[in-house]
């Protein structure tokens, strides 16, 4: 199921996040990310990426040069850019590890960067 991967990855490319949140990630799901910690549910996760989402004023990249299946796991690399709403640019590096359920969803996601 993990090559449902390449499909979320053409979600975010697409600004299509809160769709790829709804279709790629379980109910119980729990997301884990320097900046926030662990979150708990797919509800609690989606209000957490919709703050995100209104914070972006223009997407201008996703990039995932480097992407690793096994199993039910995922390990991609993916370089961002976008300018926020406070007139800032951002550009983020990260390497995320994701494990898949029997039906093709996301249940726990991890995100590591260096958040200097």
């Amino acid at each position: 199921m993990t090559v449902r991967i390449h499909e979320l990855h053409e979600y975010v490319r697409a600004g299509r996040i809160m769709d790829a949140m709804n279709e790629f990630y379980a109910d119980n799901v729990v997301m884990t990310e320097p900046a926030y910690g662990a979150t708990d549910g797919l509800a609690a996760n989606l209000k957490r990426e919709q703050h995100f989402v209104e914070s972006v004023a223009q997407f201008k990249g996703f990039e995932t040069p480097t992407v690793a299946i096994d199993g039910d796991t995922s390990v991609y690399e993916n370089v961002m850019d976008w300018t926020g709403a406070d007139g800032k640019d951002y550009h983020v590096e990260q390497v995320v590890v994701a494990k898949w359920n029997d039906a093709g969803k996301i249940v726990h996601e991890r995100f590591y960067y260096d958040r200097g």
